[in-house]
């Protein structure tokens, strides 16, 4: 398959990229940054994204949403980081949904309609150490009465503090390293004995850390099978690692083309620094990266929707190149726009501190390195 987007993909990007650069600049999550606000992104703005059909880019028609895929998702993903938009579109429009599909939870007929229409917002938490781990899930889930008793913790659980439905992985059974044993749960936020804390990192987005302590599910929470949820875990991780892949394109070409104006603008000993050839070639070097690193994400998602089965070497392929090429874009452009870059007075340092987050979530190059290295048995 040709790695362009066709007619009707490239028609959603333009969509998209409109709509957030009207309704959702740099300018915006800066107002929402100096606010302090509570939530962290704006849900007028989120019911606007479901009218739009975005939180439904990947919901069944049969269940309110459009139907579409994961390009079609990547290409929403790659404007939210162009525009560094906070929105809950990836722990719910795609994460939150593509649980639920690959989980074959009973409840995700009355589920889906709602993260379409905006009203359901859920989150994916998994991680319990600094780093990404599925493996080494701990968070015990110990049978009690006609369901489990949850214990332990989670960090870096992304959009956690406004999730309406938590999916939780713990460990029903083996021992953390082990993939058997691990088993997807819902969780009502509100449950007795969990805790939720924000916690606003370094690029000012949003995450949470859990506390578990004795937190009853009932069986019907359960989603999945029981010790069997390593494979609907690492499909759902492939889905959202592929889309933070996307959106590490958009904000590494967005430093570069704010980058690439600079240069025709800036003027040092009467020329445009932009003549100098030291700048060029390094300019040219980014562009290149960033169009090889386009097309490794775009056969990631296209494979993703083709044959989600084999799509693992390319998922990782995809996350690893984005986070290394968008860190060059980020560096090259602190670089080149001088001390001023790394100011608040501009939103170059902004585009390196959402990087730096983006390139840990779901895993750092060095994790996807080591994980295709398994995969091709090296």
């Amino acid at each position: 398959m040709a790695l362009v987007l066709d007619e009707q993909q490239a028609m959603l990007q333009e969509s998209a990229r409109n709509f957030l650069a009207d309704k959702a600049p740099v300018a915006h999550w800066r107002k929402l940054r100096d606010s302090r606000d509570a939530d962290g992104f704006s849900r007028d703005l989120w019911k606007e994204f479901a009218e739009m059909g975005f939180c439904g880019v990947l919901v069944p028609e049969e269940h309110g949403g459009l139907g579409l895929g994961h390009v079609e998702a990547g290409t929403i993903m790659e404007e939210i980081g162009r525009n560094l938009t906070p929105s809950p579109f990836l722990s719910s429009a795609i994460v939150g949904v593509s649980a639920l599909l690959r989980g074959n939870g009973e409840r995700k007929s009355e589920l889906l309609p709602k993260i379409a229409a905006g009203d359901l917002l859920m989150a994916l938490a998994v991680d319990e150490r600094a780093k990404h781990g599925p493996r080494q899930v701990a968070l015990a889930a110990k049978r009690s009465g006609n369901g489990f008793a949850l214990s332990g913790t989670k960090t870096f659980v992304v959009d956690g503090h406004v999730a309406d439905l938590l999916i939780v992985a713990a460990r029903s059974a083996g021992a953390p390293g082990e993939t058997d044993g691990l088993t997807l749960f819902l969780v009502d936020p509100k449950t007795k004995g969990l805790e939720v804390e924000r916690t606003i990192m370094v690029d000012s987005h949003n995450a949470a850390r859990l506390m578990f302590d004795n937190v009853q599910v009932d069986a019907d929470a359960v989603l999945g099978e029981v010790d069997g949820g390593w494979p609907v875990l690492e499909s759902v991780l492939n889905v959202g690692r592929g889309a933070v892949a996307a959106e590490l394109v958009g904000c590494g070409e967005e430093a570069f083309g704010r980058t690439v104006t600079y240069l025709k603008e800036r003027k040092q000993f009467g020329r445009a620094i932009g003549e100098f050839q030291a700048l060029q070639h390094r300019a040219a070097h980014l562009y290149s990266e960033i169009e090889i690193t386009r097309a490794a994400v775009l056969k990631a998602l296209q494979q993703l929707d083709q044959k989600p089965d084999k799509a693992e070497p390319l998922v990782s392929i995809a996350k690893a190149r984005a986070g290394k090429t968008a860190t060059l874009a980020v560096q090259e452009a602190v670089q080149m726009h001088g001390g001023i870059g790394m100011t608040d007075a501009i939103d170059i340092g902004l585009f390196m501190k959402r990087v730096r987050v983006a390139e840990e979530l779901f895993g750092d190059a060095n994790f996807h390195a080591d994980r295709l290295a398994r995969l091709k048995q090296y």
